[in-house]
């Protein structure tokens, strides 16, 4: 389905005393990813946010491959699971600079009506840019 695919550097306070990346850190790099996905269709948290939309993150997965380090260049794909209803749920990939696997993951995220704060559907445009891109 659709993807994206981010680069991003790993910074030296992403890591510990080895350079070794801290676990905690792969989440922010699928975050990265899941905000650039958005990009690609021209949307942001913060113009959800404006039109009333948040998108928490009801539930994250991890599974740790290889570990990343100090310098490398990191390659993060991530991928929308499936057609988004009361919640998106998306796959992420995590690739050194030599194409080693470091890392997978899934996470879910619900659409929260801001004024409600209760569980509301993706919003049609979204799903009308999904769609178009689909066919």
């Amino acid at each position: 389905m659709n993807f994206n695919e981010t680069e991003i550097r790993v910074r030296y306070g992403e890591t510990d005393q080895m350079g070794v990346v801290y676990h905690a850190n792969y989440a922010v790099y699928f975050e990265v990813g899941r905000t650039e996905w958005l990009r690609q269709f021209g949307l942001s948290y913060s113009r959800m946010e404006a039109e009333g939309i948040m998108l928490p993150v009801i539930s994250l997965n991890i599974n740790y491959k290889n570990s990343a380090r100090y310098d490398d260049v990191l390659k993060v794909k991530t991928t929308l699971k499936k057609l988004p209803t009361a919640s998106i749920e998306f796959e992420y990939e995590l690739v050194n600079q030599k194409g080693d696997l470091l890392a997978t993951g899934q996470t879910t995220l619900a659409f929260i009506d801001m004024e409600r704060n209760r569980p509301t559907r993706c919003p049609k445009y979204l799903l009308d840019k999904l769609q178009k891109k689909s066919l």
